[in-house]
């Protein structure tokens, strides 16, 4: 149901911004929105909804908060081992493959 909710909800939304219908049309759906918005059983799902995320909001933002302490602190920790290693070039790798294949092609 909620899926179909939303479908046509995404439709109803895409009329009205691409509609070319004019004015009269446009009133004529914001009308008819207003009415489904203004029905108590859309009312009540709308509260139940609210008072679900009232409910769930302290839980979410603890789980946010201990989340970003654990990325902060394990950024904080990789870069003091980072900044004391050694940087490779990479030269070692290409030259060493690049040379043995030259020098066995010379020869033949």
């Amino acid at each position: 149901m909620r899926g179909k909710l939303l479908l046509v909800v995404g439709i109803g939304i895409g009329y009205v911004l691409g509609a070319r219908a004019g004015r009269g049309r446009y009133e004529q759906i914001k009308s008819a929105a207003d009415k489904i918005w203004s029905d108590p059983r859309v009312q009540k799902q709308v509260n139940t909804a609210e008072d679900f995320v009232k409910d769930k909001a302290p839980d979410v933002a603890e789980f946010l908060s201990d989340g970003a302490k654990k990325v902060v602190s394990q950024v904080a920790g990789a870069k003091k081992p980072a900044a004391r290693r050694p940087r490779t070039t990479g030269s070692t790798r290409s030259t060493g493959n690049s040379g043995s294949t030259g020098s066995t092609a010379a020869k033949n």
